[in-house]
């Protein structure tokens, strides 16, 4: 948040047959959702669209590009608006390299209604960020 503004950021929902592709935010105190897996993604840049963020984004930290990302939605409250998107993985997580981030998996959506996954990196269960479980729960749901 700047001031009294929420950020806008633009974040990613990667699907993968019947798992998405998450990200284990680093376990630093200081950031926002620290240590809980969430969605790709990050701030928008002066002048720019959330599609172009969001594809900007991923490409920074996991080096891979998504092609015609699709609107899903718009999540507010008074730490940021978030735009989400939605497009499929075409390659496998072992394709991948993280560049920001703890770790990254492909989630169930049992593991997302349980609330937690586990993150070889981290050596245990790690929980979902509130707003990154809604997200998918919600996203799940209108999916079908």
């Amino acid at each position: 948040m700047t001031g009294n503004v929420p950020v806008e950021v633009a974040l990613a929902i990667l699907t993968y047959e019947d798992k998405f592709l998450m990200q284990l935010r680093d376990n630093i105190p200081t950031i926002l959702y620290p240590g809980v897996w969430g969605l790709f993604g990050g701030h928008l840049e002066s002048g720019e669209t959330p599609e172009v963020a969001v594809e900007r984004e991923v490409l920074e930290e996991i080096g891979y590009q998504i092609t015609n990302p699709q609107k899903f939605g718009c999540y507010n409250d008074d730490r940021a608006i978030r735009h989400l998107f939605y497009a499929p993985l075409t390659v496998g997580i072992d394709k991948l390299i993280l560049t920001e981030g703890w770790d990254l998996g492909l989630i169930t959506l049992a593991q997302i209604k349980a609330g937690s996954a586990y993150s070889e990196i981290a050596g245990e269960e790690r929980p979902f960020g509130e707003i990154h479980q809604q997200i998918m729960i919600d996203f799940v749901e209108w999916w079908g």
